[in-house]
């Protein structure tokens, strides 16, 4: 089972996919299915969050393309932003002055608040506050990794099941297996489903992405 990329894209009308990929392919596919009268309700999702967006398709299919292009960055900007997953350093403190040769961090300057006796402790550490501070994230980041990466494959699965599969046989059972991280229960929940719904659902829910 292979996860969803970052910044992929998928298009359903109903319970049917009719497009997958970039954000321009998807808004072309939604403008017309609709054109076309489509049963619906078509909706297109964001795999990185399983959540649904709202797109303007109107104008000629340049001027979509174009539109789309531009909101595919907008949505992509958060994530580059913070360098995907965060470099070393991020949101905890403002960098300490650079000495010749000191690589820039890329820190952002934000405030920490703490007792007297954690600031007495940081004191202690060889670099100072922000590099303790920063040694202690990091460590935290890898202890918790697998969790994070299973709640947020968790938490998109499910954003896609409620826009599409809420009223689907077994949907309660299905988001209890899924928040338990039983996917093969998950999987038996929803064996059911329509094929393209199910294979979606399942992608999304792989915490491997």
């Amino acid at each position: 089972m292979t996860g969803p990329t970052p910044h992929h894209f998928t298009t359903f009308d109903g319970h049917r996919r009719i497009a997958s990929g970039p954000l321009p392919e998807n808004a072309l596919a939604l403008r017309r299915a609709l054109q076309a009268g489509a049963a619906g309700p078509v909706l297109v999702f964001d795999d990185s969050t399983g959540r649904s967006i709202d797109l303007d398709t109107s104008g000629t299919e340049a001027e979509v393309v174009a539109r789309s292009a531009a909101r595919a960055a907008q949505l992509a900007a958060p994530q580059l932003a913070s360098g995907g997953s965060g470099e070393v350093g991020e949101g905890i403190e403002a960098a300490e002055p650079r000495g010749r040769g000191r690589p820039k961090l890329g820190v952002v300057a934000r405030e920490v608040t703490l007792l007297p006796r954690h600031w007495d402790w940081l004191a202690t550490q060889p670099g100072g506050a922000s590099v303790a501070l920063r040694k202690l994230v990091e460590q935290a980041r890898r202890d918790t990794a697998g969790r994070d990466r299973s709640r947020a494959a968790s938490e998109r699965a499910y954003h896609f099941m409620v826009a599409i599969a809420g009223d689907l046989p077994g949907f309660e059972e299905a988001s209890r297996a899924l928040f338990a991280s039983d996917l093969a229960g998950f999987a038996r929940q929803i064996a059911a489903w329509p094929a393209d719904v199910r294979e979606h659902a399942l992608r999304l829910a792989d915490s491997n992405a």
